[in-house]
Parts: structure tokens; C-alpha cells; sequence
């Protein structure tokens, strides 16, 4: 058989691939990243960092199991994991569509036609008519079984540009699979920080009550030996009932930190009270941090690989709007056996076959594709100006990140030389005490001074090793 003189050229034509090529998020306008970062100070190292598991650097073995735990039971790591498994289907279905299709039926009809002469299909199986109705029925029985197979021909890419636009959205399943990690790890361990600094600082607005109290209980004794007045009585009242209020909300936070790490693990609140239970001073983090350059940054960070991913699969859907205004060109086969005898499916002489060519055109739709190329490359447009978004809030994060470091870090120093001298001061003072030139009412003053600038610097370490956290979150640090 001869085909038609159009198929050839249109057969041809099956390598062309129309709408725009992805050549990466520059040709989207993105301006390059800056070479280093600006607030990088000297404890921060040139070299880039792991990707993975960065609060092993903190040293503390029950984060690192509630990080374990988080990765693996955590809820908004499986919703993100299900989308992946989502995205990896719809690939696996483009791929399918750009392949033949084919059925097989089996068909079997039984008819019966009154007043027409069906000549030897009567003795195939059909009877004839009767039973009182005064009119002739024929009977007509016919079986088939078949297979069907059509297949369209990508002429202009449009099946091809689905294709790349599903491998692009899976690409940002996968980053924003990797982004609900990094975003996972660092709520993980910026609650169990604070869980400790609250822990530890409980304990001693405890003793600093105990302390201020025993002052009250003293300068009580003192009033009722005329040694001191009602109101110096009433303002060690009135500190005492301060003292007692700053434990109040300490012990709160120190609850609500407990049922956040059980949910964040995927578990109800208080499973984990047991293993948080034994007091762990607050993880500090290592004296150098490893931060790379912005170009590496934004390669590593998870939300900027989605943004560009979203990007690539925006510009393959231009080629898909575009290749549905040209004409289409597709084959439907048909293979079958059949006829009025159940034999007569497997009888090879009843074999019957077709094959169709078909070309079809919309080239009058008064405007719809072209409305709908429009729409492809505004959403294009669209996520061009997310990827820039997405650049420009993650160098931010990072700078933002390292200058809260840095000056984290000099307000730990800052604290620590005040504890220093707190700590002096206090041990001074047993002396004079120890000597009988000092009160005992100095003594507990000056070790409540003690009590607070420790306070103070566990909760200096504590805010430092958060700002580090949120450093390795920024950049884009905790998965594999």
C-alpha cells in the first residue's frame, strides 16, 4: 500500500522541538552572586560547608537522636516525600504518553431484526421466529476479537516539552523535599537549645528565690530588733514576689519546649519527657564555622533549587502552548478476527486489519492558543521574578545570619567576663563574711548577683548557638 505523499515531509518534521530552550536562570535576567560574603568575619572559613548533618558539630548526642527521629517520623517531611512520589509519577506518565497505546476487546452481538432476510446467519446459531407474533424475526449473532493501537507523532516537540517540564518538576520536589529537612533540623535544634537554656536557667531563678527570700526572712529579724525599717522590709517583699514571678514563665517555656520536640519528632507531647529529663548544659558550636561563597550557596540552598527548577519547567510549558497550534499527525491500526461462527475468531482467513493515518489542524480558534502561549509566558516571567526573589532573600539570610554570629559571639565574651567578675565579687565577699566584716545579708546579695550573671550567660551561649543554627539553616545546611 502507498502512503500518502503528506506523510513524508510530515515525517520529517518529527525532530522539530518549538518554544524556547532552557539555558539557565541568567537568561532569565538573574544577576551573578557576589564573590564573598560581606559580613564573613575572621571565624569564618572560606571553605564550604557539608550539606548534612551539621549539629554533630555541637557535640550532644541527644540532639543528635532527636534529630534521627525528626528525619525519620516527622510529619512535614512526609507530606514533602509524598509530593516527591507525586512528581516522580507524573514523569513516569509523560513517558508513557509519548509512546504507542494499545487495546485488545472482544466483542459479541446478538441480534434479532424483524422482516429482513439475514440468509445463512439463520443457520449460524440464529432460530427463527415464531411464538405468535405473526411476524418474522431473523436472528443475527456476531463475535470479534481484536487489537487496537494508535500512536501520535511529536511533530513539533509539544510531547517532548512535557516530558522536560515533568523531569523539572521533579527536580523541585526533590529540592523542596531537601528544603523541609533543612527547615526540619534547624526547628529541631533551635527548640532543644532553648529547652536547655530554660532548664538551666529554672534551676537558678529557683535558687535566686531561695536566696532573695532568706534576704527577706533576715531583714524581717532585723526590723523586729529596730535594725531596720518596714520599708526595707517591704522592698525585700516586693523582691521576693519578682523573684518568684521570674520562675513562672521559665518553667512554662521549659514545658512547651518539651511537647514541641515530641511533635516535631512525630510523637504526642510528653514521650520524650524521659529523655530530656537529665539536666545537659546548652551545645556550643565550633570555634570555626565553614561558609563558603555565595555562588556555592546558592547551588546548595534547597529553596533556590526549587525556585530554578519551577523556572526550567515554566519555560518547557512556552513549547508545549506553542506546539498545539501547529497540526497534529497520528496512526490508529486495527487488527481483528470475527464473524457470524464462534469459530470464526480463531480462523486466520477471517483476519482483518486497517490502518489510519489522520491529520488534524485547529488553525481557526479565533485566538485561544495564542492566549494560551500568553499565558505560558507570563507564568515564565513569573517564576523568573521568584528565582530573583528567591536569590536575593537567600543572600540576605546569609549575611543577616553572619552578622548576628559575629556579634553573638562578643556578647558570650561579654558575659563571661561578667560572670568572671561576679563570681570574684561573691568570693570576696564569703571572705569578709568568713572574717565577720561582712553581713549575711551582703553575702546572699552578692552571691544573687553570682546567680544572675550566670543566667545572663547561659543565656548568651544559648542565643549564639541559636544564631548558629540559623546560620547553617541560611546556608541551606541538613540534608543528603
Amino acid at each position: 500500500m502507498r502512503s500518502p505523499f503528506w506523510l513524508v515531509p510530515m515525517t520529517l518534521l518529527a525532530g522539530c522541538t518549538v518554544g524556547p530552550d532552557y539555558r539557565g536562570p541568567v537568561s532569565a535576567g538573574a544577576a551573578p552572586p557576589p564573590a564573598a560574603f560581606a559580613r564573613a568575619d575572621r571565624d569564618a572559613a572560606p571553605q564550604a560547608p557539608a550539606a548534612a548533618a551539621w549539629w554533630t558539630a555541637l557535640g550532644d548526642p541527644v540532639l543528635d537522636e532527636l534529630e534521627r527521629r525528626a528525619l525519620a517520623g516527622s510529619p512535614s517531611v512526609a507530606i514533602a516525600q509524598a509530593r516527591l512520589n507525586q512528581a516522580r509519577s507524573a514523569l513516569g506518565l509523560e513517558r508513557a504518553n509519548s509512546l504507542p497505546k494499545a487495546n485488545a476487546s472482544a466483542v459479541y452481538v446478538h441480534a434479532r431484526v424483524p422482516g429482513v432476510d439475514l440468509g445463512s446467519s439463520n443457520q449460524n446459531g440464529g432460530t427463527g421466529g415464531g411464538g405468535g407474533t405473526g411476524e418474522d424475526q431473523e436472528s443475527l449473532n456476531f463475535y470479534n476479537v481484536g487489537f487496537d493501537a494508535s500512536w501520535e507523532i511529536d511533530l513539533f516537540g509539544g510531547q517532548r516539552r512535557n516530558l522536560e517540564a515533568a523531569r523539572a518538576s521533579l527536580g523541585a520536589a526533590e529540592a523542596n523535599l531537601a528544603d523541609a529537612r533543612v527547615s526540619l533540623a534547624a526547628e529541631v535544634a533551635q527548640a532543644y537549645v532553648a529547652l536547655r537554656d530554660r532548664q538551666h536557667r529554672l534551676e537558678l531563678a529557683r535558687e535566686s528565690a531561695e536566696k532573695q527570700r532568706a534576704i527577706y526572712d533576715l531583714t524581717a529579724e532585723r526590723r523586729d530588733r529596730g535594725a531596720a525599717s518596714t520599708l526595707d522590709v517591704e522592698r525585700q517583699r516586693g523582691q521576693v514576689e519578682q523573684s518568684n514571678a521570674a520562675v513562672l514563665p521559665l518553667g512554662a517555656d521549659y514545658d512547651a519546649y518539651r511537647n514541641a520536640l515530641a511533635t516535631l519528632t512525630g510523637e504526642v507531647p510528653g514521650a520524650l519527657d524521659d529523655l530530656l529529663a537529665a539536666p545537659a548544659a546548652v551545645p556550643l558550636p565550633p570555634a570555626e564555622v565553614a561558609v563558603g561563597d555565595p555562588a556555592a550557596l546558592l547551588q546548595r540552598r534547597p529553596d533556590v533549587r526549587a525556585a530554578e527548577r519551577k523556572l526550567a519547567a515554566s519555560t518547557a510549558k512556552i513549547g508545549v502552548a506553542k506546539a498545539a497550534a501547529f497540526p497534529r499527525l497520528s496512526f490508529l491500526g486495527l487488527i481483528g478476527l470475527g464473524g457470524t461462527s464462534i469459530g470464526d475468531v480463531v480462523d486466520p482467513d477471517k483476519l482483518a486489519a486497517v490502518a489510519v493515518p489522520q491529520l488534524s489542524w485547529n488553525f481557526l480558534d479565533f485566538g485561544r492558543n495564542a492566549a494560551r502561549v500568553g499565558q505560558a509566558e507570563g507564568a515564565r516571567d513569573e517564576a523568573a521574578a521568584q528565582y530573583r526573589s528567591a536569590v536575593l532573600v537567600a543572600l540576605r539570610d546569609a549575611e543577616d545570619a553572619l552578622s548576628r554570629y559575629g556579634a553573638r559571639r562578643q556578647a558570650v565574651v561579654t558575659a563571661a567576663r561578667s560572670k568572671a567578675s561576679a563570681d570574684t565579687s561573691a568570693t570576696l565577699v564569703r571572705q569578709r563574711f568568713d572574717a565577720g566584716t561582712a553581713t549575711r545579708i551582703e553575702l546572699l546579695d552578692a552571691e544573687r548577683q553570682r546567680i544572675a550573671a550566670d543566667q545572663a550567660l547561659i543565656q548568651a551561649k544559648a542565643q549564639m548557638t541559636t544564631d548558629f543554627i540559623a546560620l547553617e539553616k541560611a546556608l541551606g545546611l541538613g540534608w543528603e
